[in-house]
């Protein structure tokens, strides 16, 4: 296993030099943001990208990620065209050598939060989910403050998505994700990398939107798709999790997934439920996820991919991008390379 620590460019608060830092961190999980959705990657990009990160003694290890374009998702008749670039993106992270492309297949909005700063009784803060918060959000104005998306998009822009949606039912859009699979994946293969498929966040539809990423079962469907093994998963922990009979089944699913090799990358990170369709982030040690056992079963079936440690909380005064300060993720990471290096 690779303990590896997401870093958003340049804007991002937290220095490479203070994540090269932390123990057993030697791989970086990034992306080229200012490249928009729909628009292929250059080479230039990339290994612009990956000799910045090369300065601090880190190594650009996981694509996370190259955004889906809506109209891919949607079916719309320019999909081939978009696809074509995707895959070229594709092409020149191969060429780089970086082995792994985490992406998501969520409508409009990516990973999704009502909270950003929930306080906690010990004076943390954590994002948190909560359904009756997010019924009240009124999105005429566009997509506002809130996190999870590749792209901003005006209230006109988002009514026009959410229209279009209309016709795009749960089946639909695994029909979709079908013909994307089928032209991506061997082009991953050729190109020398792993796709790494995002389960949903939250795993439930939101503001009348299908999500079809929300369980194992969706995971082995995936892979059935497009059987290859380029054609893999996230094991996302706090993502499942976020749905209580899915914390539950996550060590069996790490275990089924994993057995099949088809666990490329994985996110830990642990939620508590505090209502239906309701959690907020946790601790890495303490929540609905059993962490150990999840990691246990990766270990038993044979994982050796990167892992990184998934939002935390800001702590110690710390001021950053929600979940994404330096303080908590890096006690997460430890916390993960002491449960791996305990359990082996």
């Amino acid at each position: 296993m690779r303990m590896t620590f997401r870093w958003y460019g340049s804007d991002d608060p937290v220095p490479l030099e203070y994540i090269a830092q932390i123990p057993g961190i030697d791989g970086i999980v990034c992306a080229l943001y200012d490249v928009p959705p729909g628009v292929a990657w250059t080479r230039e990009g990339v290994e612009k990208t990956c000799e910045q990160i090369g300065r601090a003694g880190l190594e650009l290890a996981v694509i996370e990620s190259i955004p889906v374009h809506e109209d891919i998702k949607i079916g719309r008749p320019d999909r081939d065209r978009l696809i074509d670039r995707f895959i070229e993106s594709m092409r020149v992270v191969g060429e780089a050598g970086i082995p792994v492309i985490c992406y998501n297949f969520m409508p409009v909005f990516d990973w999704l939060r009502t909270n950003l700063a929930l306080r906690m009784d010990d004076g943390s803060t954590a994002l948190s989910f909560a359904r009756e918060e997010m019924d009240r959000i009124d999105f005429s104005d566009g997509t506002g403050e809130l996190p999870g998306w590749a792209a901003a998009y005006s209230g006109d822009e988002l009514a026009a998505l959410r229209a279009a949606y209309r016709d795009v039912d749960s089946e639909q859009l695994w029909d979709n994700l079908g013909y994307f699979l089928e032209r991506i994946v061997p082009a991953a293969g050729s190109a020398g990398v792993k796709l790494a498929l995002h389960p949903d966040d939250p795993p439930w539809p939101v503001a009348g939107l299908p999500r079809i990423i929300t369980s194992g079962n969706a995971f082995e469907r995936v892979i059935d798709l497009v059987d290859h093994p380029a054609n893999g998963v996230t094991l996302c922990t706090g993502s499942l999790g976020a749905d209580p009979q899915e914390a539950r089944d996550l060590p069996e699913t790490a275990r089924r997934i994993g057995e099949r090799g088809r666990i490329h990358f994985v996110h830990g990170r642990n939620v508590r439920t505090t209502g239906e369709q309701a959690f907020h982030e946790s601790v890495h040690p303490f929540g609905d996820v059993d962490l150990a056992a999840v990691l246990r079963a990766l270990q038993e079936s044979g994982f050796d991919g990167p892992m990184r440690p998934d939002h935390g909380r800001m702590i110690w005064g710390e001021r950053g991008r929600p979940g994404y300060g330096l303080y908590d993720r890096a006690l997460g990471a430890t916390y993960l390379l002491g449960l791996w290096h305990g359990l082996g």
